[in-house]
């Protein structure tokens, strides 16, 4: 291995732990020392007095947290959201799009169902803690959930060779 692929190897091996070892926020941090233990968010979410950031790591991530700040400005809940018991918090023919920013956040991937005109948000995240796989949350042409899917991630899925 020669001495420039050392170093980027460590390089990356030391950022990695860094971010491994990041401490969380705890209930009752300010809104500024939350963001000094988890960095800028990906996305901040008002509702009134209340703020809601997000902390994704798509798009090939399997997580995204959201740090939940009450009126007074400080952490009431701090909590990964992308899981099957949040997933099924959203319900189908009731939520919108907002509500699904704010509850699970930005997707991982957009695309369309041409045939019912769906505009489909895919999201990356451990079934069962376990099992690499895909939420996908299907919206009408008003922002409203019609269809939720999920299945097998197909990133992780084996791929065939081909002899050739």
């Amino acid at each position: 291995m020669n001495q420039m692929m050392k170093i980027t190897t460590l390089t990356a091996a030391l950022l990695l732990a860094a971010c491994a070892t990041r401490p969380a926020p705890l209930p009752g941090d300010a809104a500024d020392v939350v963001q000094a233990k988890l960095g800028t968010p990906t996305a901040v979410y008002t509702d009134g007095a209340t703020r809601t950031l997000e902390y994704a790591t798509g798009p090939m991530g399997q997580y995204t947290w959201m740090a939940h700040l009450g009126q007074d400005g400080r952490l009431t809940s701090y909590e990964q959201v992308l899981t099957g018991e949040k997933f099924a918090t959203l319900k189908v023919d009731q939520a919108t799009k907002d509500q699904v920013l704010r509850t699970i956040g930005r997707p991982a991937e957009q695309s369309r169902v041409a045939m019912q005109n769906y505009e489909v948000w895919s999201y990356r995240y451990k079934e069962a803690g376990v099992w690499n796989s895909m939420m996908h949350v299907h919206f009408d042409g008003q922002g409203i959930v019609r269809q939720m899917m999920n299945g097998p991630d197909p990133m992780y899925e084996p791929r065939e060779r081909s002899p050739f």
